[in-house]
């Protein structure tokens, strides 16, 4: 048996657009279809990042503190840290300190923040432009702040040439939600939208299961009683 020997498919956003398009019993016909779709997908990223977390936006950081400052703005992409860590020495000497997470409360209660050594703790502060990490105690040397973070979606950008910021295997719940999105806004494809959103719901837990961590599983034999 004969089989093509690539296993490369991907969908330019225009053709998650047809596909979408088609399986609410329509076509995108205007620059307008085209365009609501587009936002309809930016808005989907967002949801996508609501819904928990999605392993291909995680990324690793790092920043250099400043002995007698705190805060450190993230990168504008953030949504949020999901470790975090200071850093010292490198090489075979690189020693990896992990932070502890403090709510607003209890960063608030924090009687003394100008406090300066090896910072134990961070608190992140979710602003509109960029998250703000604040460290304590106040870095009293250069350390290094390593973490990761998880990222936004990229923008859906030009239609013609570009492909979707998602792994191959979210491509079936990108489309499945895209289309019960546009069955919502278009009277003629309303009466669809339970079926759709049923579709977009499984695609999406299927995807998601199958992209969350992998832990060895060991069995016990055991006896009887």
């Amino acid at each position: 048996m004969a089989t093509s020997g690539t296993a490369t498919f991907n969908l330019e956003i225009s053709e998650v657009i047809e596909e979408a398009f088609e399986r609410c019993g329509l076509q995108s016909k205007t620059g307008y279809d085209i365009e609501t779709a587009r936002r309809s997908l930016n808005l989907m990223s967002l949801e996508w990042a609501n819904r928990g977390l999605n392993f291909w936006c995680v990324e690793q950081g790092t920043a250099s503190t400043v002995a007698g400052t705190s805060s450190y703005t993230l990168p504008a992409d953030t949504i949020d840290l999901i470790q975090y860590w200071i850093r010292e020495g490198t090489g075979t000497s690189q020693n990896d300190q992990p932070l502890s997470r403090f709510s607003v409360s209890q960063y608030s209660t924090i009687p003394n923040k100008l406090t300066q050594g090896r910072p134990v703790n961070i608190y992140i502060d979710k602003q509109a432009a960029a998250p703000v990490a604040y460290l304590w105690p106040t870095p009293d040397k250069v350390y290094t702040f390593a973490y990761q973070k998880i990222r936004r979606i990229e923008d859906t950008g030009a239609v013609g040439s570009t492909n979707p910021d998602v792994p191959a295997r979210f491509l079936p719940a990108l489309v499945s939600g895209l289309a019960y999105h546009i069955a919502q806004k278009r009277p003629e494809a309303f009466g669809r939208s339970a079926e759709l959103k049923a579709e977009y719901e499984i695609q999406w837990d299927l995807a998601q299961s199958g992209d969350r961590d992998r832990a060895s599983v060991h069995f016990v034999p055991g006896g009887y009683s």
